[in-house]
């Protein structure tokens, strides 16, 4: 745990790849490696989201890392799927790596066992279920009126469910450049950094590698973590109450790949 409290993600690899975290890598099976692309523009919106994903099962457990076009090459499904674990820990590609780590912590500790709070959300057309997801995030969010939030990473819903509940977002995502009511989206993370009173990151932060300048940074301020999770959720989970505040996690498979009621696992970390 001192490693975690004190270090960051490749900390945490660094310990798995030890044996410290649990068995050892080197004699767990990737027995899949697969990825998914899709697009989703929610009606009535003007933003089209395409995402990425890098997945990699182990056991009844599945890891996930989105990744940005260019990054992973289709070829992987075929060249890693039936690979040791530790050979994608170490493997040149940072999404590989982290679908990997995500894999790994949740055989180890399946979310379903973990003992979080599950929330299902409804079955519907994926407005219904992308709003009952993004509030079920926001719920998370323990703020005063008029509370400054960064978002990094911009979900439209999200930015909707942090007014409801009296905040004040600070968008930002490399991505965007206006969120759907044409609030202004900064490209610079430590400006919102700064200014904020709780901070609201995706795990795509993960993919990315700013994860731990988020993290060094609201653990230097004191200031509160809510990570929201798809791309590496049980990565994210070992961080709670060293630095993340709480968790949304959202295991493979995703709510947007389904109309029927599916669940996420929110946690809240201790001091």
């Amino acid at each position: 745990m001192d490693v975690i409290r004190s270090g960051g993600v490749d900390a945490l690899a660094d310990a798995v790849l030890a044996g410290e975290q649990g068995p050892d890598p080197r004699e767990l099976t990737a027995t899949s490696v697969f990825w998914a692309h899709h697009g989703t523009r929610l009606a009535g919106g003007t933003v089209t989201y395409l995402n990425q994903y890098v997945l990699v099962r182990v056991g009844d457990a599945f890891g996930a890392c989105a990744f940005e076009a260019g990054e992973v090459d289709a070829g992987v499904c075929g060249a890693l799927s039936g690979s040791s674990l530790e050979a994608l820990l170490r493997d040149p590609a940072r999404p590989v790596r982290i679908a990997a780590l995500d894999a790994y912590l949740a055989a180890v500790r399946p979310h379903r066992f973990s003992g979080a709070e599950p929330v299902t959300l409804p079955a519907g057309p994926p407005e219904v279920r992308a709003v009952a997801r993004d509030a079920a995030v926001a719920g998370l969010l323990d703020i005063a009126e008029g509370a400054r939030v960064a978002l990094i990473g911009v979900v439209n819903p999200l930015v909707a469910a942090i007014r409801e509940r009296g905040g004040v977002p600070l968008p930002c995502d490399l991505n965007l450049r206006t969120t759907q009511w044409g609030d202004p989206v900064t490209r610079d993370m430590a400006e919102v950094l700064e200014a904020a009173d709780a901070v609201v990151a995706t795990g795509m932060t993960l993919s990315n590698g700013s994860f731990d300048a988020v993290l060094a940074r609201c653990r230097a301020r004191g200031v509160p973590l809510v990570v929201y999770a798809q791309t590496g959720s049980a990565v994210a989970r070992a961080f709670l109450g060293a630095g993340v505040s709480a968790l949304s996690a959202e295991p493979f498979p995703f709510s947007q790949f389904s109309a029927e009621p599916t669940v996420l696992y929110r946690y809240r970390g201790t001091a």
